[in-house]
């Protein structure tokens, strides 16, 4: 689920949420004056110069006086001070000098808010929110020597590109590449239901839905987020930052959070490449969430009636792809019919990891589920032993696997190699089409999608953002912002910095207190070597001086008592001048 939200001023300004409109609702607020009227938080932001500046908040008669602030002076978002807060109507008064009053466009307001389409790649910061100033690139982004960073973009900033000249990912990666934080690409066809955009661009084409923002299978080193925002919207906004007025964009995440359980599914099937890394490190953050949180695996499966595997008089026509008699079908993992893992073999596998987790995963942990599937992938993940009921049977053992009970349900539901429905499969076969999986893997939290590339601290993350207010548990505190949960969770503390999401107010995260330490330490031991370095050269060099001043103006012939001047400059300066 998500929240977009957009700010426009000259001096800075508002907010607009907006959401993806399945399964997110948005709102717009545009202030235009100094009364807000709002029923629900209100985020504002000031520019502020001159003597100090003191607000003050008037709420139903009620006078709330804010800490009096030092003056700051931002612009475009940067260094300014945010105040949130509640309130049914609150005027804002302020006791000094403002150098202007934050102004938008009324044209700019959008009842249902601004529309858009996620990527399906990147990393979302599910429970946070990312708000930068926004510029826009003025072309498709596609090639960086073309087209190279602006000196004027200062990070770190939202970047808006046009749509077009090449893949979604590409632009992207180009983007973040220029230092972006988040891209907004700009879609540049109508959509055939929008009659008054189809009308402005006579005679252009335009399209029935919008784009998927699908991966082009490269799309695993790109980190940052982005969407892709409608064509009547996006040409008013890029209207007003090509008038150079400035634009300021807050993207949020969040989930559902209903209840003090989180529930979570995963769509994929045994050979899919970009999940074996979870699937291998999950459990132990299953393990870890315990009763906290209920998972539940899905196998992908394709329905070979659809895809008319089965001829009219009962044929297999798809080889060995199928079971049943081509009633259930899967891709050739290795796209060789005569040799290696076979399609039927996939599915014999998911049909297998179906009834094992009906055995062993009803509490929604699964833990005995997790270690066979690590076991399985040790040992039989490859061509030689994929099929191996013996290799099968070892990983059994070494998870707690009871044979008997998995091959009983397997054969209970009808099998693999009979010419009949399997009630398993056919049951896999109804939920994916229910929840409309058609992009392998797929992971939901709290029946949200879960967008960008598949790790386990990533799922773990956004399950630790649906829980709701009060009923986070305890691994979550300790480990929800930790980058590698996997090994905080092992070792019972976060080894990495800790990242904090964004409260709206544009700053990514904090940095911990015992990093900050660890570094001032470091800095000041640092100054102090240095320092002491300097001054014992400088004492040497001086001395350094002193022998040569002697050497050269003093008699070199002997004293009387038979010493040397140079005595002094010999011994290196170890003696005092003056006895």
């Amino acid at each position: 689920m998500t929240f977009f939200r957009l700010a426009l001023a000259t001096f800075l300004l508002s907010s607009v949420d907006a959401g993806s409109p399945s399964n997110v609702s948005s709102r717009l607020m545009i202030h235009v004056s100094e009364t807000y009227v709002h029923s629900a938080s209100v985020r504002s932001r000031w520019v502020l110069e001159g003597t100090r500046v003191q607000p003050v908040l008037k709420s139903t008669g009620e006078t709330i006086v804010a800490d009096e602030m030092s003056p700051q002076q931002c612009l475009l978002g940067r260094n300014c001070l945010l105040l949130t807060y509640k309130a049914t109507a609150i005027t804002l008064e302020f006791q000094g000098s403002l150098p202007g009053k934050a102004s938008i466009p009324h044209s700019l307001y959008r009842e249902g808010g601004y529309e858009h389409k996620e990527a399906l790649f990147g990393t979302p910061p599910y429970g946070g929110s990312i708000a930068q100033t926004m510029y826009y690139a003025g072309s498709e982004f596609c090639d960086l020597q073309k087209q190279p960073m602006n000196s004027n973009w200062e990070a770190p900033f939202i970047l808006m590109v046009d749509r077009g000249g090449c893949t979604f990912v590409k632009k992207v990666r180009n983007a973040q590449s220029a230092g972006a934080m988040a891209v907004i690409i700009a879609d540049n066809t109508c959509l055939c239901s929008d009659t008054d955009c189809v009308k402005a661009q006579a005679g252009q084409s335009c399209e029935s839905t919008e784009p998927i923002m699908a991966d082009d299978g490269s799309g695993a080193d790109v980190r940052i987020p982005s969407f892709l925002m409608y064509k009547r919207d996006a040409d008013v906004i890029k209207q007003t930052l090509q008038e150079g007025n400035p634009v300021q964009l807050e993207m949020s995440w969040s989930l559902p959070n209903p209840d003090d359980r989180v529930e979570y599914d995963l769509w994929t099937v045994p050979t899919d490449i970009p999940s074996k890394s979870f699937m291998r490190s999950f459990g132990p953050l299953a393990t870890a969430l315990g009763e906290h949180a209920s998972f539940t695996p899905h196998m992908y499966i394709y329905d070979g009636m659809r895809t008319h595997c089965v001829g009219n008089n009962g044929e297999n026509f798809c080889y060995n792809l199928c079971t049943n008699n081509g009633r259930y079908c899967a891709t050739d993992p290795d796209n060789d019919l005569d040799k290696g893992i076979s399609g039927a073999d996939v599915v014999k596998e998911s049909l297998r990891r179906i009834c094992i987790w009906k055995q062993y995963g009803e509490d929604g942990v699964g833990e005995v589920w997790w270690r066979y599937v690590d076991e399985f992938m040790q040992r039989c993940d490859n061509p030689d032993f994929f099929m191996s009921e013996d290799c099968v049977k070892d990983a059994y053992k070494h998870a707690g696997v009871d044979d008997e009970r998995v091959y009983r349900c397997m054969q209970d539901s009808g099998g693999w190699e009979k010419d009949g429905p399997n009630n398993l499969l056919d049951t896999a076969l109804a939920e994916q089409s229910q929840r409309g999986v058609v992009v392998l893997p797929s992971a939901f939290v709290n029946t949200a999608p879960i967008r960008g590339q598949l790790t386990s601290s990533s799922i773990f993350h956004a399950i630790c953002a649906g829980f709701a207010d009060g009923t986070k548990p305890d691994i979550c505190d300790k480990c929800g912002r930790c980058p590698d949960a996997v090994d905080c969770v092992l070792n019972k503390k976060c080894s990495g910095t800790p990242y904090a999401p964004s409260d709206g107010s544009g700053a990514p995260g904090t940095v911990s207190t015992h990093t900050f330490a660890f570094w001032m330490l470091f800095v000041i031991a640092a100054f102090g070597g240095v320092g002491y370095w300097h001054y014992n050269k400088t004492r040497e060099d001086m001395r350094e001086q002193v022998r040569g001043i002697l050497a050269e103006y003093m008699p070199l012939e002997d004293n009387e008592d038979g010493g040397s001047p140079m005595d002094f400059a010999s011994k290196g300066g170890t003696v005092p001048l003056f006895s």
